[in-house]
């Protein structure tokens, strides 16, 4: 293999602003080459599937922030609850609150960031405005304890359109915007807007992203 993860990782780490946090997508990748990042300098961590980072998790140094950014299923928060420290994309109230009862079986406060519906695509998931003003204002919200918006999420079309890239981008800036100033004023947390991808992150970091999510640009394409 021609390039090392360790370099990859200097190199993305000396050209982004230091307010911006680097999530390594690991899903897919063996053990190895998760230590690696980690033996590099690398804290946070990725993954899509629940049975995979069960798998790797206790295989791994317990200091690892491991991150649920795939599509997150409610019959299956039990079993990352306890040790998961964001999950990315959260669509549904019913999730909300799945991952608020989890939370209290296992006494901690869980961070969620809420993902928007922002590409063209049908098949990426994510909420609508209304969908959240709605939630956010509902009594049934104020009264769960276990749960911690710390900001929202998206992903852009995969297009090679770069300015719909940035429209789409800026869509979920002022969505972020919004919320922080109608809700969460008051919640130094309510810092993470999580938007870019290795094929469009600069983009996104140019429209204020302060988390990217980068896999193929770390670990080389998927095999």
């Amino acid at each position: 293999m021609s390039f090392s993860i360790k370099e990859n990782l200097n190199k993305i780490r000396s050209s982004i602003p230091k307010h911006v946090s680097l999530v390594a997508v690991s899903k897919t990748k063996p053990i190895e080459d998760i230590q690696k990042a980690f033996d590099a300098g690398q804290r946070i961590f990725g993954e899509n599937k629940v049975q995979e980072l069960r798998e790797k998790q206790p295989n791994l140094p317990n200091d690892i922030e491991w991150h649920m950014i795939g599509h997150m299923q409610s019959n299956k928060v039990k079993y990352i609850a306890p040790f998961i420290s964001l999950i990315h994309g959260v669509e549904s109230f019913k999730l909300i609150k799945e991952i608020n009862k989890q939370g209290l079986k296992n006494n901690r406060v869980i961070r969620i960031l809420l993902q928007f519906h922002i590409a063209d695509e049908s098949t990426k998931f994510g909420f609508k405005i209304e969908e959240v003003l709605e939630i956010l204002n509902s009594n049934e919200f104020k009264t769960l304890k276990n749960i911690e918006v710390q900001g929202v999420m998206g992903m852009a079309s995969f297009v090679s359109d770069h300015e719909k890239i940035r429209k789409e981008f800026s869509n979920l800036q002022a969505i972020y915007e919004q919320l922080k100033n109608s809700f969460f004023a008051n919640q130094e947390t309510f810092n993470i807007l999580s938007m870019g991808m290795s094929g469009d992150y600069k983009i996104a970091i140019n429209e204020g992203s302060t988390m990217i999510r980068l896999g193929s640009s770390i670990f080389g394409a998927r095999y």
